[in-house]
């Protein structure tokens, strides 16, 4: 078991892909431990493949299980050999979106009986109890309890990994899941509003069309996080290319005529090289100039 493990739960695969990706190589490449909790298969997403529209929800209902195979792509790719489903594959389905007028996403007026929306939230945390147990991370990585911008999964996904942690550390919890283990240090995922109007601004000024973030450079931005409260940026510069070889392993989901690679193209790693945290539980390590750490293990 390597020294430093650090765990990430996501809803749906492309999330961790997007959110950490190169942070995850990184880790992977130095030597650290890095297991990736997914909580459904994400059986309700867009399919930007014509050619597999027929793996839709309201058609073969067989998208979940394409996705998987996708995953263990971009997990190939990142070098990420710990990969867990929540209770196993296809415990929970994914629960599906819709947008609010108000521009965030909100549950779908139709949700599946086996919805991850509709968990229980104990049973849901048992389970990732036990791989706290296991595996015994130091670092938990998650979403907010917003879940960035609204979607029912990331929510729960935040729900069930923060109760999970906080189960995992009593001793006489369910001892049957294993020793207990308290996670010393928690961060909630974030996109530097500073680092996004920066890459913004600079394919304005090249005259490139902008058309997601919020798109005005000057604007408000959706999703992103003030720089004031990041706690911790990682710089996986060098990571960059396994981060977007990860993300061409979901053509059904990521277009690679799509924002994320257009800012990649244009601004790479300003955009997408350095990944942002806050954070939610534990003591700040060592912090740069900018009074970030610059680690997630920082001070462990």
């Amino acid at each position: 078991m390597p020294d430093q493990r650090l765990l990430l739960v996501h809803a749906h695969p492309d999330d961790e892909s997007i959110g950490q990706g190169a942070t995850m190589a990184k880790y992977v490449a130095e030597g650290r431990g890095v297991t990736l909790v997914t909580c459904t298969a994400g059986e309700m997403g867009e399919i930007l493949v014509p050619e597999l529209e027929h793996l839709a929800a309201d058609r073969e209902d067989r998208l979940g299980e394409h996705r998987r195979t996708e995953i263990e792509n971009a997990m190939a790719a990142l070098g990420v050999t710990d990969h867990r489903w929540l209770g196993g594959f296809g415990r929970y389905r994914d629960s599906g979106m819709q947008w609010h007028e108000d521009g965030y996403a909100i549950a779908a007026d139709d949700i599946h009986d086996n919805a991850f929306w509709k968990a229980d939230l104990t049973q849901a945390a048992d389970e990732l109890v036990a791989i706290i147990r296991e595996v015994r991370p130091q670092v938990l990585v998650t979403y907010d309890q917003f879940g960035n911008y609204g979607h029912p999964d990331h929510i729960q996904a935040h729900r069930v990994a923060m109760y999970g942690a906080q189960l995992a550390a009593v001793p006489s919890y369910k001892k049957e899941l294993g020793e207990a283990w308290e996670i010393a240090k928690i961060y909630w995922s974030a996109i530097s509003e500073g680092r996004m109007r920066d890459g913004l601004r600079k394919m304005k000024a090249a005259g490139e069309e902008i058309d997601f973030f919020g798109g005005d450079p000057e604007g408000p931005l959706p999703m992103t996080t003030p720089d004031v409260d990041i706690a911790c940026e990682v710089d996986a510069t060098a990571y960059l290319e396994q981060k977007m070889a990860a993300l061409r392993a979901y053509p059904t989901q990521i277009s690679v005529d799509g924002p994320f690679f257009a800012l990649s193209n244009k601004v790479g790693n300003e955009a997408f090289g350095y990944e942002s945290f806050r954070i939610a539980k534990g003591t700040l390590g060592p912090v740069d100039e900018h009074g970030r750490e610059t680690d997630l293990f920082a001070g462990l």
